[in-house]
């Protein structure tokens, strides 16, 4: 299977990246297709979505062509932004690699491990290139916290809390696929992520449960260090809030926050991902296999979690 991209000393520099977004919600339009419009090297060509009108309405609006058939969306297309819940897209994932089709990823990637497994290995299979987008990582003021907290070295462990008020009357981020999964693994990929690139990958992870989403996790990472996450989407507003920080020799350190412009954070993700894709080396340090590890760290928590909530009598 074959890239719709040429790749190597052949591939045009002239020629743009035809990507398709495939999603139509709230994060697609005002995120994913404003970003794809504006990204150079990169043309929207195509607009998919489980609600045709909204395809057609949104596809207009950035001039690009709507489909109602997934196939025909992906021979139209050398790359998928996919702005979908993870269970359906982990499965268009797959097709889409299978097709040689490039991809840039929501995190996370899928809410179970086999799930995350099939993607991983369909994209490994296919040769196409891949970037998850933990939003935070595509950031100039992250980038640079990361590259001066990895020169000093030496942190035994870190924390981070993510308060979120998803669930807010009125809130866009309502969705059902958050009420159904919770801040485990909405705001929980980017904390783990985050963590996980200080302190190095994590070896097995301790999860509790508080009452509605509300979830704590020890990780274990392979370094010998240990971090905590704290994550829910069904804080009061008043208490939205979110820190993460390191701790070791040097003290402590805090990441500066989060990217105040997501818009601004996924031009870098799709410029990153369009340059993999022409250069033919499809590695990147937020790719596929890295969103598998992360969603492998949440799988293990949530079966912990369910537990939990069951001794406990809590339901979400």
């Amino acid at each position: 299977m074959t890239s719709a991209v040429p790749v190597g000393p052949a591939a045009s520099a002239a020629a743009p990246i035809r990507f398709g977004l495939a999603g139509t919600g709230y994060w697609a339009s005002v995120v994913h297709a404003p970003a794809l419009a504006s990204t150079p090297d990169v043309e929207l060509a195509a607009v998919w979505g489980r609600n045709p009108a909204a395809a057609g309405a949104l596809a207009a609006e950035f001039g690009a062509t709507a489909h109602r058939d997934f196939d025909a969306f992906l021979a139209a297309v050398d790359a998928v932004s996919f702005a979908l819940p993870p269970t359906v897209q982990a499965e268009l994932g797959v097709r889409a690699a299978n097709a040689g089709r490039h991809l840039l990823l929501e995190k996370p990637v899928a809410v179970t491990d086999a799930a995350a497994g099939a993607l991983a290995a369909a994209v490994a299979a296919a040769g196409v290139a891949s970037v998850v987008f933990f939003t935070s990582r595509f950031q100039p003021a992250t980038r640079s916290w990361l590259a001066d907290v990895m020169r000093a070295g030496g942190w035994a462990g870190g924390s981070a809390v993510w308060l979120g008020s998803a669930f807010a009357a009125g809130s866009p981020f309502d969705t059902p696929w958050r009420r159904e999964y919770g801040g485990l693994w909405d705001v929980g990929p980017h904390a783990v992520g985050l963590l996980w690139a200080v302190l190095g990958p994590v070896r097995y992870v301790t999860a509790d449960a508080g009452r509605g989403d509300l979830s704590y996790l020890v990780l274990h990472h392979e370094s010998g260090a240990t971090s905590t996450a704290t994550l829910t989407l069904g804080a009061p507003q008043a208490a939205v809030s979110f820190r993460l920080e390191v701790w070791g020799e040097a003290g402590l350190s805090a990441l500066p926050g989060l990217a105040a412009d997501p818009v601004a954070a996924l031009r870098v993700a799709l410029a990153e991902l369009a340059a993999n894709a022409r250069s033919g080396d499809p590695a990147h340090p937020c790719d596929v296999a890295f969103g598998r590890q992360v969603t492998r760290v949440l799988a293990a928590a949530h079966r912990q979690l369910d537990d939990r909530r069951a001794d406990k009598g809590y339901a979400r």
